[in-house]
Protein backbone atom coordinates (compact mmCIF):
# COMPACT_ATOMS: atom_id res chain seq x y z
CA UNK A 1 0.00 0.00 0.00
CA UNK A 2 0.88 3.45 -0.98
CA UNK A 3 2.01 6.04 2.14
CA UNK A 4 0.45 8.46 -0.11
CA UNK A 5 -2.75 7.17 0.05
CA UNK A 6 -3.17 7.54 3.36
CA UNK A 7 -1.30 10.15 4.38
CA UNK A 8 -3.11 13.06 1.61
CA UNK A 9 -6.58 11.88 2.99
CA UNK A 10 -5.35 11.97 6.96
CA UNK A 11 -4.02 15.88 6.54
CA UNK A 12 -6.79 16.94 4.59
CA UNK A 13 -9.04 15.23 7.67
CA UNK A 14 -6.61 16.95 10.39
CA UNK A 15 -6.89 20.26 8.06
CA UNK A 16 -10.84 19.77 7.88
CA UNK A 17 -11.24 19.30 11.58
CA UNK A 18 -9.23 22.37 12.46
CA UNK A 19 -10.86 24.68 9.83
CA UNK A 20 -14.22 23.63 11.51
CA UNK A 21 -13.22 23.12 14.91
CA UNK A 22 -11.00 26.03 15.63
CA UNK A 23 -13.67 28.55 15.34
CA UNK A 24 -16.30 27.51 18.18
CA UNK A 25 -12.89 26.94 20.19
CA UNK A 26 -11.82 30.31 19.94
CA UNK A 27 -15.47 32.19 20.47
CA UNK A 28 -15.68 29.92 23.56
CA UNK A 29 -12.06 31.00 24.79
CA UNK A 30 -12.65 34.37 24.14
CA UNK A 31 -15.66 34.67 25.65
CA UNK A 32 -14.70 32.63 28.93
CA UNK A 33 -11.41 34.96 28.98
CA UNK A 34 -14.00 38.23 29.07
CA UNK A 35 -16.04 36.70 31.29
CA UNK A 36 -13.50 35.84 33.90
CA UNK A 37 -12.26 39.12 33.65
CA UNK A 38 -15.82 40.77 33.97
CA UNK A 39 -16.39 38.09 37.06
CA UNK A 40 -12.79 39.38 38.41
CA UNK A 41 -13.64 43.14 38.45
CA UNK A 42 -16.73 42.64 40.18
CA UNK A 43 -15.45 40.60 42.24
CA UNK A 44 -17.99 37.52 41.51
CA UNK A 45 -16.73 34.14 41.29
CA UNK A 46 -19.54 32.33 40.36
CA UNK A 47 -18.05 29.22 37.51
CA UNK A 48 -21.91 28.76 36.47
CA UNK A 49 -22.08 32.76 34.86
CA UNK A 50 -19.89 32.02 32.41
CA UNK A 51 -21.77 28.90 30.72
CA UNK A 52 -25.10 31.06 29.14
CA UNK A 53 -22.49 33.41 27.01
CA UNK A 54 -20.02 30.62 25.89
CA UNK A 55 -23.01 28.73 24.45
CA UNK A 56 -24.45 31.50 23.07
CA UNK A 57 -20.99 32.48 21.57
CA UNK A 58 -20.36 28.92 20.03
CA UNK A 59 -24.12 28.43 19.04
CA UNK A 60 -24.08 32.23 17.22
CA UNK A 61 -20.39 31.10 15.85
CA UNK A 62 -22.18 27.70 14.53
CA UNK A 63 -25.27 29.33 13.06
CA UNK A 64 -22.55 31.95 10.93
CA UNK A 65 -20.29 28.95 9.30
CA UNK A 66 -22.94 26.55 8.97
CA UNK A 67 -23.05 26.88 5.23
CA UNK A 68 -19.34 27.19 5.17
CA UNK A 69 -19.66 23.84 7.28
CA UNK A 70 -22.02 21.97 4.92
CA UNK A 71 -19.90 22.59 1.70
CA UNK A 72 -16.91 21.69 3.77
CA UNK A 73 -18.03 18.40 5.04
CA UNK A 74 -19.64 17.78 1.44
CA UNK A 75 -16.62 18.16 -0.57
CA UNK A 76 -14.47 16.31 1.93
CA UNK A 77 -17.02 13.09 1.50
CA UNK A 78 -17.11 13.37 -2.14
CA UNK A 79 -13.49 13.28 -1.87
CA UNK A 80 -12.92 10.40 0.37
CA UNK A 81 -15.44 8.27 -1.45
CA UNK A 82 -13.75 9.02 -4.82
CA UNK A 83 -10.12 7.44 -3.19
CA UNK A 84 -12.01 4.34 -2.00
CA UNK A 85 -13.54 4.19 -5.29
CA UNK A 86 -10.29 4.66 -6.97
CA UNK A 87 -9.40 2.23 -4.57
CA UNK A 88 -11.62 -0.80 -5.27
CA UNK A 89 -10.43 -0.41 -9.29
CA UNK A 90 -6.80 -0.82 -8.95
Amino acid sequence: MDIGLVAAPLRQTLLLVAELGGPPLLAALAVGVVMSLIQAVIQVQEPTLAYLPKVLAIGGVLALMGSFAAASLSHYARDIFDAVVMVGTR
